[in-house]
């Protein structure tokens, strides 16, 4: 029988079926026994708390009753669980220990430092349905406060999400460990000065409530935030299942190695246990690295992708440009542990040369069969483990490092196994024959259980011969390995044969289901359970339940085996089909998004080796599926570079022709433009819709609105309502770009609605933008500002960095607009931060403005002239006008005319007001006669051309920020010298922008 009373008091019986107890009284008195955790509990005290003044006719006689009903209840749900409630002369108590009584288990489990087990015990408040009576009051509090106290440290040891730390700060407001962690959580999710406002709360709580101040400890945490001192680590090191034995030594040395050389590399052959001592060596030295300690895995990475992988581990996206200069520009103060070098070991040596020398605060730890080669690398050799000399007594052999591992991992295999007299021979003889090779250890001792030691030592002569002589050619430990391997390979059976091989085709792992297509083999999770009992398959953790890998020496051992039994092209083959199936099956559009990104994500590599099978093998109908079924998966992640190289590795194709011209106008080159030309009038609706999305950044308005249309009407003719949604975010961007309030607000509103009912998060991101970008032009900024939040928070759970990176752009963009530049600083900084990251140079640019513009207002002068100088250069470069051009123009021309260089700002002015007429944009020419007025000689010029810039604004409702107030009012001061002021502001008040530009 087990009891709970962390939540609703409640008993089960072992089997975990609920252990009905009829009563309130009867209940009463369980949860009575239960506060006294065991110990008898006097009858007058069980009648007092029962009953308290509304006493029944006999008391004892009643109590006794109870009690009765108690244990007949324990006995019909389980026999002879009766006998657990006692009586004695100290009263009744429950028998009760940690095994069956959750408050007790809880403690235990805390003790042990298992909070997570521990906190996972609670389903409620303690004592959820007694909590107003007065026995329970003591113990309810006591428990709650354990159970606080466990979530500190909880909460401190992985900082949780923002939203579940806000939760416990808003119901134990005064908790100082947990407003730290909510600090520490708002601050790394880039909520810096919501994590300044938690301090503060705080601080104004405990002086109002209490009369006290923060600890110092809360200082000091409030002062990093404030100096931005505080890390932001990022680790992806994996926990590992099995301690690591006899590896103590290495560790400290390893470490030791990291300390005076920024790059150490681990040799030695495979199966030596290189990868597991480079992470516990990493995991030793994590403290040193604020920016964290980052694993990049490479036995699935080829000297092309091989920058690929580095990103993906980094958690960036690719990028056009010089990606290792990106890659080092993000390194900061970091540990990159690079496993599995060796098939790529000229691509890795170029690639860390180059990291370190750009970055000098990265160190590189890396794992190979042989050296970098590099200027500077410490060479650290992996051992075997210690093997035991003959003759050994029992008490020495067991200090063996060799002996220590396979008696553990045997004992693990078979609970009957231990190291005793009679297997002491038999253990040092294996050990020593199986070279110490930690691998071939384990691998022996999974078949403990069914051969015994002594029958494992009887087939190393037959299965090791190569040991025994060897080839001259190879190192001994490689002979060593293979033939391991080869041994292990006859212990299986004719079926674990042809799954274990077939599994080698697999990139990175695989689902069982993945296993049984591509193997052919229906029944294969019986089979996969007995590979990974034999260490011969490593099983992770995926989406979908276990995913299986093969330790790399296996896989290509078992590549080789497909040869030999002409399997390799058939199962290829099978692999292709499969991968092709599950890209075009994914449900990029709609409510399962997010699950689909995650498990492509997920098997991102199986599709690369798909794809580059299909290829080499010229089964370009095959590829042309496979690559047009992941382009917008590819979109979505901002995998560009991926997906144009995937593109381009089916030439000609007119199927995949307006992917390509989308993800050239993403890339910026300058060939999008007569690639659309190629293919626009082919395209079906939605390959011209995305053509005319991503086309508008480069400035091809016209163009891309004549597609927008085009496919709008096919999406509403065919009933397509997710490209519907999208053609009207689309057409919402051109309204913004034209500042057509109306058909902004109507469109951006109408596809909001469509992608609501349809649960498309991205499709929602878009038009919540948009109707963010309408309450920013009429000047409602908080409204604003809370749909960018919103938008950040959608790209987050997406997991769709480069979506975060434009919503923190528009929040910082909203802020210049209210003045508040600390806050706009600290959101551009991020974005920019973000889209460098990520390749996006679109909001790369919105970052910079937001930079530039509150440099500008807050007197930084040259550092606003720099940014903008750096944006102007950057959109010339491009064939055509990019869309923040003239508001880039503008702000440098009020930046020089601050400076005194009026002649400098009017040239800025002009051109931005031609831009500004090419993308038929009558805010843009506004602000640009603005400008004009302020600079220009002839004030009373200046004067018609502020009637003319009034009179449009007010007809056509354009807000003027209060930010932007200063910039006219110095251009009204200036023309108001004119003497003929009014009439001229009147004469251009009956003029349009461009008739007034007509005057100069």
């Amino acid at each position: 029988m087990r009891f709970g009373v962390l939540g609703p008091v409640t008993a089960w019986t072992d089997t975990g079926t609920p252990v009905v107890v009829q009563g309130l009284k009867v209940r009463a008195l369980l949860a009575d026994l239960l506060v006294h955790e065991g110990r008898p509990v006097p009858a007058d005290r069980l009648i007092d708390d029962l009953w308290g003044v509304d006493l029944p006719g006999n008391p004892a006689g009643t109590l006794s009753a109870k009690v009765s009903q108690l244990r007949r209840a324990f006995e019909d749900a389980e026999p002879g669980s009766r006998a657990l409630v006692k009586s004695g002369p100290a009263g009744y108590s429950l028998t009760l220990d940690s095994s069956s009584y959750d408050a007790l288990r809880f403690a235990d489990l805390v003790a042990a430092g298992d909070l997570g087990a521990a906190l996972a015990l609670w389903r409620g408040p303690a004592y959820a349905d007694f909590a107003d009576e007065a026995f329970v009051e003591t113990t309810v509090a006591r428990l709650t406060e354990q159970r606080l106290t466990a979530l500190e440290s909880w909460h401190e040891e992985r900082i949780g999400s923002v939203s579940e730390l806000g939760e416990l700060v808003a119901a134990y407001p005064l908790r100082e460990r947990l407003r730290a962690s909510h600090m520490k959580a708002l601050y790394r999710s880039g909520r810096q000065s919501e994590a300044l406002e938690s301090y503060e709360e705080l601080r104004r709580l405990l002086l109002d409530d209490l009369g006290l101040d923060p600890s110092p400890e809360l200082v000091a945490l409030h002062q990093s935030i404030l100096t931005q001192e505080l890390p932001n680590a990022r680790s992806n090191l994996p926990a590992q299942l099995t301690e690591l034995v006899g590896r103590s030594e290495a560790v400290k040395d390893v470490a030791s190695g990291l300390s005076a050389s920024r790059l150490v590399t681990l040799t030695g052959p495979g199966g030596v246990g290189k990868t597991r001592l480079a992470i516990a060596a990493a995991a030793d030295v994590a403290e040193r690295f604020p920016d964290g300690v980052v694993l990049v895995e490479l036995a699935a990475a080829t000297a092309s992708s091989l920058t690929d992988a580095v990103q993906a581990a980094l958690d960036l996206r690719d990028s056009t440009g010089a990606v290792v200069e990106r890659l080092a520009a993000v390194m900061g103060s970091r540990l990159l542990v690079l496993d599995n070098c060796e098939h790529v070991i000229a691509a890795v040596a170029e690639l860390t040369d180059r990291l370190l020398a750009t970055a000098p605060g990265l160190r590189v730890l890396a794992t190979s069969r042989e050296p970098l080669g590099l200027a500077g690398e410490v060479v650290w050799n992996v051992p075997p483990l210690e093997v035991p000399a003959p003759a050994l007594d029992l008490d020495a052999l067991s200090e063996c490092s060799a002996v220590q591992l396979f008696v553990a991992r045997a004992a693990a295999a078979s609970r009957d196994f231990t190291l005793s007299a009679e297997t002491a021979d038999d253990v040092a003889v294996l050990c020593r024959r199986l070279d110490g090779i930690p691998l071939a250890l384990e691998l022996a001792a999974t078949r403990v259980r069914a051969l015994g030691v002594r029958g494992l030592v009887a087939r190393l002569d037959d299965r090791f011969r190569l040991l025994a002589t060897g080839h001259r050619g190879a190192a001994p430990r490689q002979q060593t390995l293979l033939a391991m391997i080869d041994w292990s390979w006859e212990l299986l059976t004719a079926e674990e044969q042809s799954v274990l091989r077939r599994l080698a085709v697999h990139a990175d792992g695989c689902t069982a289901e993945a296993a049984a297509v591509v193997g052919d083999e229906p029944d294969v999770l019986d089979v996969l359970i007995r590979l990974v009992d034999r260490s011969l398959v490593v099983p992770v953790h995926g989406l979908q339940g276990p995913r299986y890998r093969l330790l790399e020496s296996v896989a290509a051992y078992c590549v080789e085996k497909l040869r030999a039994a002409d399997e390799l092209d058939a199962v290829r083959q099978r692999h292709l089909s499969y991968y092709t199936s599950l890209a075009e099956s994914a449900e990029l559009f709609g409510s399962d998004q997010g699950r689909w990104l995650d498990l492509l994500d997920e098997d991102s590599a199986n599709l690369r080796t798909a794809l580059d099978w299909a290829v080499s093998s010229a089964q370009l109908d095959l590829a042309e599926r496979l690559v047009d079924a992941q382009a917008w998966y590819w979109f979505l992640r901002g995998r560009h570079v991926e997906a144009l190289r995937s593109l381009e590795s089916v030439p000609g194709s007119a199927r995949l022709g307006a992917w390509r011209v989308g993800f050239l106008y993403l890339m910026g080159d300058s060939g999008a433009a007569a690639e659309r030309d190629r293919w626009a009038d082919s395209a079906d609706a939605r390959g011209q819709w995305w053509i005319a999305h991503t086309g508008i950044d480069a400035g091809d308005l016209s163009t891309c609105f004549t597609l927008l249309e085009r496919a709008l009407k096919t999406f509403e003719t065919e009933g397509d309502q997710w490209g519907v949604g999208a053609a009207l975010s689309a057409r919402a961007k051109h309204a913004h770009v034209r500042a057509d309030l109306a058909a902004l607000s109507a469109d951006a509103e109408a596809s909001a609605r469509i992608f609501r009912s349809l649960g498309d998060r991205w499709g929602m991101l878009q038009a919540t933008g948009w109707l963010g970008a309408y309450a920013e032009l009429t000047g409602d900024f908080d409204e604003a500002a809370r749909l960018s939040l919103e938008s950040a928070e959608i790209a987050e759970e997406l997991g769709l960095w480069p979506e975060v990176a434009g919503a923190l752009g528009m929040l910082g963009w909203t802020s210049v607009r209210q003045g508040r530049y600390d806050t706009a600083r600290t959101h551009g900084e991020r974005a920019l931060r973000l889209a460098t990251e990520q390749g996006q140079r679109s909001t790369e640019a919105l970052a910079e403005i937001v930079l530039a513009f509150t440099a500008r207002r807050t007197g930084a002068l040259d550092e606003a002239s720099r940014r903008l100088e750096a944006l102007i250069e950057a959109a010339r470069r491009q064939s055509e006008p990019v869309l923040y051009l003239s508001m880039v123009l503008e702000e440098l021309g009020f930046v020089r005319e601050l400076q005194g260089d009026a002649a400098g700002a009017l040239a800025l002015h002009k051109e931005a007001f031609g831009i500004s007429v090419e993308f038929d944009s009558l805010r843009g020419m506004c602000w640009a006669l603005e400008g004009i007025a302020a600079c220009h000689p002839d004030k009373t010029l200046a004067a018609t051309l502020l009637g003319a810039a009034a009179a449009t604004r007010a007809t056509e409702n354009y807000l003027i920020a209060s930010t932007e107030s200063e910039d006219l009012t110095r251009a009204v001061t200036a023309a108001r010298v004119a003497p003929d002021y009014d009439s001229a502001f009147a004469t251009g008040s009956t003029l349009s922008p461009e008739e007034a530009f007509r005057l100069l």
